[in-house]
């Protein structure tokens, strides 16, 4: 009797302490709100999550994930209401408006919804219906005012939407449509995870305030990640194309390259598709990569996460969009040197090589090539895999007439550094000009790089003819 009462109070105790903790932090997370400008909509969610979770524990109630999932989504339409006036909220966004304005039809929105409204070709008020020969917008002083008021005496600061704001304009609406197919993706039936799924697909695809919403919510990249360790679906290559496509196209969204980079299943979700995956999800995660390693602390990652192989091996041996897929990303990691290495490591000079030869990757290839020629052992595998005569050959005819004059100065990059690594490799210069006069021609008529390094040849190898000539 004695352990059972104490075993009350120690429970009693615990209890007590963790409704204080949760307390404190959502104390915290108020004053957080209530003091920024510009705190991100996963404090709101903070503060929900701590309200849902001391409710729950005054309940004393034990629940099924599912039940505290929609405990803690209740909280936060709670929370996010928080009693606002109705006729405080857009009729668009269901958010507090910022600029109220009124339109001929008598009915009032925030400016900048009615104005995507308008710009959309739209000529009628969303809410009567009613057709408006005149739009002109008329600020609602009074509504503006009474907002104002309301948001002082409650403590809230709202900062300024800003119309070319990356992703556009976030409504109420797609906050719910976020919450509910991450909910299904967590916690429905495999068919209706698998459905949710490519509904996130479609959504990150045609709508970029949706991307930038679903990289505000600190659990979505974990959440949708997530399916692919679910019996049933970790094999489903539908599931996997869908997943991958969809962490493309959140990458598209500036600020989501880091979230998604620093999530320690998402790059190596992407290089485990490049190696297992369908040809569109190999290409889509070459995309993917490719969008991601415009960030340097990516660029890091992707390298040492051993990516570069199975994008070397896609570069030779995928469709052609899977090809230049590859070859961007492949180009935008080799701007690290470590990379670099890595690159000659899994044999990129011989495909890209290859590829001009083929004529199937020219332009691609040769800004690849130029790139690697910063490094001499790069330099040294392109001589001895007859580069030379390659690049020659993008000189004198183009190949490509389409990038004709980048890809005759990529080819110039590369042969300078050729002939700056090995002397002997200017005869092959000096053959090419006595008998078709292509690197003059390239100083008078090419870029101003290609012109600089198509000078810089002609006069090394006139430098050593002269010094040949005195030695003799």
């Amino acid at each position: 009797m004695a352990n059972s009462e104490a075993a009350e109070g120690l429970t009693g105790f615990v209890s007590a302490a963790r409704a204080e903790e949760l307390k404190k932090e959502l104390r915290r997370k108020v004053r957080e709100i209530s003091e920024s400008e510009d705190c991100g909509v996963g404090t709101y969610e903070d503060a929900a999550r701590a309200l849902a979770a001391l409710r729950e524990l005054r309940s004393g109630g034990s629940v099924s994930p599912k039940e505290a999932l929609a405990s803690q989504r209740k909280a936060e339409e709670e929370f996010e209401s928080a009693a606002v006036p109705k006729h405080f909220l857009c009729p668009i966004s269901s958010e507090l408006m910022r600029d109220p304005v009124i339109l001929a039809s008598g009915q009032t929105y925030d400016r900048l919804f009615i104005q995507e409204w308008f710009s959309s070709g739209n000529r009628t008020c969303p809410q009567t219906q009613q057709v408006l020969s005149d739009i002109t917008l008329t600020p609602n002083h009074l509504v503006r005012s009474m907002i104002s008021q309301w948001c002082m005496e409650h403590g809230i600061t709202l900062s300024p939407l800003d119309h070319e704001q990356e992703g556009g304009l976030i409504t109420r609406k797609e906050r719910n449509a976020r919450r509910g197919i991450l909910d299904k993706i967590l916690l429905s039936s495999i068919p209706e995870q698998k459905q949710a799924v490519r509904e996130l697909r479609l959504l990150t695809k045609r709508n970029g305030s949706f991307r930038a919403l679903v990289g505000e919510s600190p659990n979505a990249i974990p959440q949708l990640l997530s399916v692919l360790s679910v019996p049933g679906l970790n094999c489903d290559l539908e599931v996997q194309e869908d997943t991958v496509t969809t962490i493309l196209n959140l990458s598209i969204h500036e600020s989501n390259k880091k979230i998604v980079g620093d999530d320690p299943q998402a790059i190596v979700l992407l290089i485990d598709a490049l190696k297992t995956g369908s040809m569109e999800t190999r290409s889509n995660s070459a995309a993917a990569l490719f969008s991601l390693s415009a960030l340097e602390s990516n660029k890091v990652k992707i390298g040492e996460m051993g990516a570069m192989k199975p994008l070397v091996e896609l570069l030779e041996q995928g469709s052609p969009n899977a090809k230049k897929d590859a070859g961007s990303a492949i180009f935008n990691l080799c701007m690290l040197h470590e990379n670099r290495a890595r690159a000659l490591m899994e044999g990129v000079v011989r495909v890209l090589l290859r590829s001009i030869a083929d004529q199937s990757l020219v332009d691609e290839s040769l800004a690849i090539l130029a790139l690697l020629s910063r490094d001499q052992e790069a330099v040294e595998g392109i001589a001895e895999s007859g580069g030379v005569a390659s690049m020659l050959s993008i000189v004198r005819d183009g190949v490509c007439l389409r990038n004709k004059q980048n890809n005759k100065e990529n080819a110039a990059v590369v042969l300078f550094a050729i002939c700056m690594h090995d002397r002997t490799k200017l005869g092959d210069i000096a053959e090419e000009e006595k008998s078709t006069g292509s690197i003059s021609r390239l100083v008078e008529n090419g870029t101003p790089r290609a012109r600089r390094k198509a000078a810089g040849m002609l006069d090394k190898w006139k430098r050593t003819m002269r010094s040949t000539h005195y030695s003799c």
